[in-house]
């Protein structure tokens, strides 16, 4: 186990790597890999079981300065890991190969996202924070054939996104748009709503969602909590009146964990 000011100045370290790769960005690729270095080592960080014991010392001493470094740590990871993306799918696109271990890592955890609620052909699927790289819409498509939508709000990760998806997935029933959720028509219609663990205002879309869904949709959020709350924004309490938490899926060794959402009233 880390002591915990080792702990702490590991996740300074982090944080400063994070920032100064951040700033590198300039639409090429030319620092991709030391930010997958970085990012997987990261992930290792953060689902290491050595470093649980002192995350819960910090957590049971909390000060403002921790609490402080890990909103700015997760912000910046947040940051970096939708530059990866970009760096994906800049490679792909210029005929490169880009194997990072995180990437390996979320679509694992795709395998087993939806529970016990799963997608079908007949099923319409939208995803908040598609990204650069839409791994997510590109496996339920080619594996089930549903419609999925996805949206983002970076105008740069849909251009790159829909260069992906007609790469990898031509034909595929997959739409990438820079909307927001009350402005698309599949918003209504959707079976599945899945939300990135990188959103950090998802629990309030959650709750704007509420009036413009059916009453059968399923929401998937990947969030990280305790530990993993250094790369994901954790799980909230939600509106009792609203939603329910019917299912959990805890991925030890991954990076985020799953909350599965139904509408309150008919989820009992």
């Amino acid at each position: 186990m880390k002591k915990p000011e080792q702990f702490q100045e590991c996740i300074h370290d982090f944080l400063g790597k994070f920032s100064g790769l951040a700033k590198c960005y300039d639409g090429t690729t030319q620092h991709s890999d030391e930010l997958a270095a970085v990012i997987d080592e990261y992930s290792a960080f953060v689902t290491a079981e050595g470093n649980k014991e002192a995350w819960a010392w910090m957590a049971q001493h909390p000060t403002a300065e921790f609490q402080e470094l890990v909103e700015n740590v997760r912000q910046a990871a947040s940051r970096c890991v939708a530059i990866m993306e970009k760096y994906r799918a800049l490679k792909l696109l210029s005929g490169q190969e880009e194997g990072a271990d995180y990437f390996k890592n979320i679509e694992s955890c795709i395998e087993q996202e939806f529970g016990s609620f799963q997608v079908s052909a007949d099923s319409k699927v939208l995803l908040v924070g598609s990204g650069s790289y839409p791994m997510t819409p590109l496996l339920i498509a080619k594996r089930t054939g549903a419609m999925v939508v996805g949206i983002d709000i970076d105008g740069e990760a849909i251009e790159l996104g829909q260069k992906v998806v007609e790469a990898l997935g031509s034909g595929l029933p997959i739409q990438l748009e820079q909307k927001f959720v009350e402005h698309l028509p599949v918003t209504r219609e959707a079976t599945h709503i899945i939300f990135s663990s990188t959103v950090s205002n998802k629990y309030e879309l959650l709750d704007q969602l509420y009036s413009l869904t059916n009453d059968q949709v399923v929401v998937v959020m990947r969030y990280g909590d305790h530990l993993k709350s250094l790369f994901n924004y954790p799980m909230q309490e939600v509106d009792s009146r609203k939603w329910r938490l019917v299912e959990t899926v805890l991925r030890p060794e991954h990076v985020f964990d799953i909350a599965l959402y139904k509408k309150a009233e008919v989820a009992s």
